[in-house]
């Protein structure tokens, strides 16, 4: 070997040794590998076409659960290794815990995404007519970009609740066959002043408003005869009055179907990836222990994430610590003692660089599609107001557990830190004395109707989630 060819694979090996090895997971990804990255998808897309709201995700998450032996837990009932038991708050969020070969009193391994996404709410009172037309009035829920809402099919999801106590669930778009709804908008021709506006005002909130119906009944000089036809058709199909809508929780949502993206099928496209993609994971991987964990696995499928975790069913809610301690007690284990010896991968999505966007993104600190989970050790927005921002053993424990269980990850940074930013559950895990690190899938054109991530990423994070439950911080 001559001296130059000796020194250059010692360049080489310093490089390796001591140099980030980051590369696209297809290049890390053994090809036997992608027969089960395919399958898990597949149940994916599955999930994204059935959990299009909350209540439907919450709905089919416990219809899973059922299926792999879960029970619904009642307060006062013996808890002991091995058991599998869920709560499901309200019908909107859920709680699923597979009790470990340790107590409790050895803490938890916890997954927690939220299942809610943007949407838009009718209002209370939300039938009108205009122009001899019959239209909904809406609200916007979480953080979208109003002008992405016109011009697209839309459905009607939810549940009208009568004063008797009975729920109808309701379905308007859903089925096929079914007629879909829309938001209208201006033609070019008359829109020059709306195009002179900035992204955020062109469309204002209170035009909004989806169309539902033309067809009038009832004498010609009659007003509000669409208005009357509308509301027919929806007492023949769900029996409801226009008062029933006072107690009515009826979301607008996209009337697009998942599907794969990319003439190579690399890609998921579909409305709720935020976040239901992590959601999924840690649903999927919590039902796939086939051997009881060391320590108690714990999944907190969450409501309300994208208006800051509020309500009964979000992540501020008394109704995860009610559970946790319900298990506690059956244990004889103080809920704080148990508490201070969690862990909790916040699983949340992450912005994937999107190089038509590239002013926006730290290109040394972004995650990329196809390179595997991204773990996030803050978040926030700006001076990382908001975040938990979780320590760096806390970062090391989960690198090496990653690396251990071939986890392909990354660690990223939500955009530049003037750009703007986000928040998660983990701030509010954090705040209960868990220790927490915020994880997710990386995402293209977040929060708007039709989001994209790589399959690649999505089961390396099933994969991560699956590590988290069988390890022991």
């Amino acid at each position: 070997m001559t001296e130059e060819k000796k020194e250059q694979d010692q360049y080489k090996e310093l490089k390796k040794k001591l140099l980030s090895g980051r590369k696209n997971g297809y290049d890390k990804t053994e090809a036997d590998t992608l027969p089960a990255m395919e399958d898990y998808c597949k149940g994916y897309l599955q999930f994204l076409n059935t959990g299009k709201t909350e209540r439907l995700c919450a709905a089919e998450a416990v219809r899973l659960a059922e299926e792999q032996g879960y029970r619904p837990f009642v307060r006062g009932m013996e808890v002991k290794s091995g058991d599998k038991f869920y709560v499901c708050n309200r019908g909107k969020s859920v709680m699923l815990a597979y009790i470990g070969k340790r107590p409790l009193s050895q803490g938890t391994q916890i997954a927690a995404a939220h299942i809610d996404s943007p949407r838009l709410d009718l209002k209370p009172t939300p039938l009108y007519e205009d122009g001899e037309l019959a239209w909904l009035k809406t609200h916007y829920y979480g953080g979208l970009r109003k002008y992405q809402w016109v011009t697209i099919p839309l459905e009607l999801r939810g549940v009208v609740v009568r004063t008797d106590g009975t729920v109808v669930p309701v379905n308007l778009g859903g089925e096929p066959g079914d007629p879909k709804l829309v938001i209208t908008d201006l033609l070019p021709h008359l829109g020059q002043e709306q195009a002179k506006k900035p992204l955020s005002t062109a469309i204002p909130a209170e035009t909004l408003n989806i169309l539902v119906g033309s067809r009038p009944i009832g004498p010609g000089e009659e007003a509000g005869r669409v208005k009357l036809s509308v509301m027919q058709l929806l007492h023949e199909k769900y029996g409801m009055t226009e008062d029933d809508f006072a107690s009515a929780e009826l979301e607008a949502v996209p009337a697009f179907e998942a599907c794969e993206i990319g003439i190579d099928r690399s890609l998921i496209g579909s409305y709720g990836q935020d976040d239901r993609v992590c959601a999924y994971a840690a649903l999927k991987a919590l039902l796939d222990l086939r051997e009881t964990p060391e320590k108690t696995a714990f999944c907190l499928l969450a409501d309300k994430e994208e208006i800051g975790s509020e309500g009964v069913t979000g992540m501020r809610s008394a109704a995860f610590d009610t559970f946790l301690e319900d298990l506690c007690a059956a244990q004889n284990v103080p809920l704080r003692v148990c508490r201070e010896k969690s862990f909790c991968l916040s699983a949340d999505v992450t912005a994937a660089f999107d190089p038509d966007y590239a002013e926006v993104y730290d290109k040394r600190n972004a995650a990329y599609l196809n390179y595997g989970i991204g773990l996030c050790k803050y978040t926030g927005a700006r001076g990382k107001s908001g975040a938990s921002d979780a320590d760096a053993e806390t970062v090391a424990w989960i690198r090496r557990i990653f690396d251990e269980n071939g986890v392909l990850w990354q660690i990223s940074e939500l955009g530049k830190v003037d750009a703007g930013g986000g928040g998660t559950v983990a701030a509010y895990m954090a705040q209960r004395n868990i220790t927490t690190l915020d994880a997710g899938v990386p995402v293209l054109s977040m929060h708007a109707p039709f989001e994209v991530v790589a399959k690649l990423d999505c089961y390396e994070t099933y994969k991560g989630m699956s590590a988290v439950y069988r390890g022991s911080f």
